[in-house]
Parts: C-alpha cells; structure tokens; sequence
C-alpha cells in the first residue's frame, strides 16, 4: 500500500476559487497479531509495517529483545493490514495469562492496559553516558528534517529519529502518529541489530509521557523534540535518569531534565559559561 495519495480540493486564495490538488498521507488500520489472538488495533501509515510491529512489541515491554519474535507475517485485507508475529514460548503463556486476567473485570479500555497503574508504569533506568552540544541538537534537527519525505509531500506525518555525534541521523521513520513514528525506529533499529544506546532521539511532535516512557526502553541518551513536553513526561523523564529536550528551535531550546548531557555553550566577550541545574519537582 502506498503511503500517500493525490486528492482533488478547491483551493480558496483571495477570493478566488480555483481546482487543486494535495498529496495526502494514508491512514488505515493495522491490527497487531500474537500467536491468532489480536491485542491491538492502530491507526497508522501503510509504510515500514514490519518495524511499526517490532517496535510496539519492544517499547510497550511485550517482548524485550529482538530474539524472542520468532517471525512476523504481514497480511493485506480490505479492512486494513494484520501484521501477525509468533513469539517464544515463555512469552505467548504471558500473553495468554494477561489475556484471561482481563477478561474478568471491566478495566479502563484504553490501548488494552488493565490498570491506572500499568499505564503509569515507571520505564527502566537509561544507561550511563552520551553527551551533546548545542550544534549536536541542531545538526540532528535539522538531519530529521531533511530526511522527512512524507512530511514535506503532505504536511501531515511525524517523524523520529536517532542521531548520534560522528554519526549522523542513524535511522528516520514517519507515521501519521507521533507514537507510531517512534515505534517504526525502535523496530529498524532492532531489525538492522542497532541500538539506541548512548544516542539522541529526535521527535517532530509534543513529548507525552508515553514517548518518553518508550525512548526509554530503548535505551536512549536523551530526547530532543521540536514541541513542548507534558509535566508527568518530565517528571517521568526525570526519573529514568533520560535527558528531555524539547520547544527546539534554530536559535535555542529548553533542557527539563538531564542536564549534565547537555554540553555548556562557549561563552562570548566577557561572559561565563554556567553549568546547567535544573530541579524537577
């Protein structure tokens, strides 16, 4: 399936109505498959499937390395796509208990979590390390930016990346949803045996706690994303030890958490470069 298409429109400049046409991004509906049993739907962009069903099975903490999916299989219907994986053993009697648990009592219904509790969980603690400077940020920017095809066709698609100093955008991927994006680069990277360790990941959306808690688990350095973050994902942020940078623009950007990877900018003239400290509460 394509990920985008041409549609007509009437195009009103002016006063004047004239006939147009945009190149629209695809939105369909992908059902995610383990073992013959579905466990979610998502409303997604019909392009790099296979990494979407990858990465959600690694960031929403369903498998926790790339071994334990023993195959994946993604399958056209008229409804929409089903991307169905098989998973070890040890995982698929998981699944099945999580399963039964639910069936029981009425919980919130909400991307298939039981409790307040599993939607709060707190991510993993980020590994030691990495650091960036102001030119880092920007570079990886601005990197994302240029490799935002689908973005720039249609105005209507999120992207995120993983840049590293010396490296460059490693991976992009784009979705017409934020979470999708970052799930479809979390599943290149394990497919291609990369890992987000140590690295920037770079987000064109709002920071919610949910990217947050998925930049975590995998393994990321730090976040930087061009909108603002919510309080519970800096604070979430905070706690998995992530450095969150977001509102980045070409003059500047914010640091809500993590500071100590953020390399000082130079000073100029007669001023002194401070050390960044920030107190999240």
């Amino acid at each position: 399936m394509d990920p985008s298409c041409r549609l007509p429109s009437l195009v009103v400049r002016g006063g004047v109505v004239q006939p147009g046409a945009r190149q629209a991004a695809e939105e369909v509906a992908i059902a995610l498959d383990y073992a013959g049993h579905s466990h979610a739907v998502l409303m997604a962009t019909p392009a790099d499937v296979e990494d979407l069903a990858v990465g959600f099975t690694l960031t929403e903490g369903i498998a926790r390395r790339m071994e334990e999916i023993e195959e994946i299989l993604v399958i056209q219907r008229p409804e929409g796509l089903v991307a169905k994986l098989w998973l070890t053993p040890d995982l698929c009697r998981d699944l099945d208990a999580r399963r039964r648990a639910m069936a029981g009592p009425t919980g919130c219904g909400l991307c298939g979590v039981q409790s307040l509790e599993a939607a709060l969980r707190p991510p993993p603690p980020v590994p030691a390390g990495g650091c960036f400077s102001a030119a880092d940020i920007s570079a990886a920017l601005v990197g994302m930016l240029d490799r935002q095809t689908l973005g720039m066709a249609t105005r209507a698609a999120h992207a995120a990346a993983l840049w590293r100093p010396g490296e460059g955008c490693v991976a992009v991927r784009e979705d017409v949803g934020r979470h999708n994006a970052l799930d479809k680069l979390a599943g290149a990277l394990a497919r291609s045996g990369r890992s987000a360790t140590g690295g920037l990941i770079v987000l064109s959306s709002r920071v919610s706690v949910e990217m947050v808690q998925k930049a975590a688990r995998m393994g990321a350095a730090a976040v930087a994303a061009i909108s603002a973050p919510t309080a519970l994902a800096v604070r979430t942020a905070a706690a998995a030890g992530l450095t969150l940078v977001a509102v980045a623009r070409e003059d500047g950007f914010e640091v809500f958490t993590g500071p100590e990877r953020i390399a000082p900018a130079a000073p100029t003239g007669d001023a002194v470069a401070e050390p960044y400290a920030i107190s999240v509460g």
